[in-house]
């Protein structure tokens, strides 16, 4: 699994690849999907798992970024694209037609860090976190850090922010947790896909990123909480809204997720800095986007597949193996939004309903 992820820029996902044709055999059904890297080995298991009853199904997904994703739907040249944010006003002024995005998991992004000679659990919270990134905060044993771990032996070593170069959703959701922590990072670095950072140094995709944390000691860098896992990337513990420091799991995730239903709109809510003891504060739901109307795909059977594909990934048999995987499952209230959201499928003005048992 390491190895895929850290391929996972140039990852092709195709189900039912080398099965044997037959002359009575019904040609495939090719399904095109690009973006997101954070949920790439989620993705990965459900589209294994599910040409295991879908012979007949072929899904690709390329991982490229989420704005590669959105750049793909946009130009059409993908059937659904892969986001961890969701689309810009200006981005649903380009596509020109309505789009439903349809959350999938929820996942959390950890302070990962590399710090020869520390012993222990390193804690964290918002306002350190912004400052390391503003370059204000350049040395491990600053008092900021030092306070937020009493007892603890910090070294001298310098801090090298690492962070994305590409689009990235994951950008997106790290620098929006920071506007909320501290005014000065919101107006001065800002929030986005992509933004100018004033210190540190970049890496293209989550590999990237990890490739400078474990090459310099003194690294700390924002990646998903599996992929830390799967590398062996140590990572901090963060602060949440109530002052509780929490590590990020699936169980705490899925606390944020809970706390923020109510803030559902349309299939879209920010997890991030959610209240709850156990809320784990750099949250986010990851979105497949569709166009409302698939008639793009310009063959009902095909955008049936996709529908049937979605309906089955976010319901209960995809969802069992998010937990196993870092991520964490969408919660009863969420999974009834996105039956809400894929009933407003439609091929040609007419709907096409939710295929698959939720």
């Amino acid at each position: 699994m390491t190895t895929l992820i850290r391929k996972a820029a140039v990852t092709v996902l195709a189900v039912g690849a080398g099965l044997a044709a037959t002359s009575n055999a019904t040609a495939a059904t090719r399904i095109e999907g690009a973006g997101a890297t954070f949920p790439n080995p989620i993705y990965q298991r459900w589209v294994t798992e599910y040409q295991r009853s879908h012979p007949n199904v072929q899904i690709n997904y390329q991982s490229i970024g989420s704005g590669g994703g959105i750049k793909g739907i946009i130009n059409k040249t993908v059937d659904f694209a892969g986001s961890d944010a969701p689309m810009s006003k200006s981005e649903l002024g380009q596509a020109g037609s309505p789009v439903v995005h349809i959350p999938t998991v929820a996942g959390g992004l950890v302070p990962a860090y590399n710090l020869p000679g520390f012993q222990g659990e390193l804690k964290l919270d918002g306002q350190t976190l912004a400052g390391i990134y503003m370059g204000t905060i350049s040395t491990w044993n600053d008092p900021a850090i030092a306070a937020l771990n009493e007892g603890s032996r910090l070294p001298s070593t310098p801090i090298t922010p690492a962070w994305r170069t590409d689009g990235s959703g994951s950008t997106f959701v790290f620098t929006n947790y920071l506007a909320t922590q501290s005014e000065e990072f919101k107006s001065t670095v800002g929030a986005g896909k992509s933004v100018e950072w004033p210190a540190g140094q970049g890496g293209k995709g989550s590999e990237g990123v990890a490739a400078i944390i474990q090459q310099t000691p003194g690294a700390i860098g924002y990646v998903e909480l599996n992929y830390a896992t799967q590398n062996k990337l140590r990572y901090a513990s963060v602060k949440n809204q109530a002052g509780k420091f929490v590590k990020a799991s699936p169980e705490t995730v899925s606390a944020a997720g809970e706390a923020a239903l109510k803030q559902m709109n349309n299939g879209i809510a920010d997890i991030w800095n959610q209240p709850g003891d156990n809320a784990y504060p750099i949250a986010a739901y990851t979105y497949v986007i569709v166009y409302q109307d698939l008639g793009a795909i310009k063959d009902r059977n095909k955008a049936r597949a996709l529908v049937d594909f979605l309906t089955w990934a976010t319901g209960e048999q995809g969802q069992r193996f998010a937990g196993e995987m870092d991520y964490a499952p969408l919660a009863p209230g969420v999974r009834q939004k996105v039956t809400e959201q894929l009933n407003k499928l439609t091929f040609g003005g007419n709907r096409l309903g939710v295929a698959a048992a939720r």
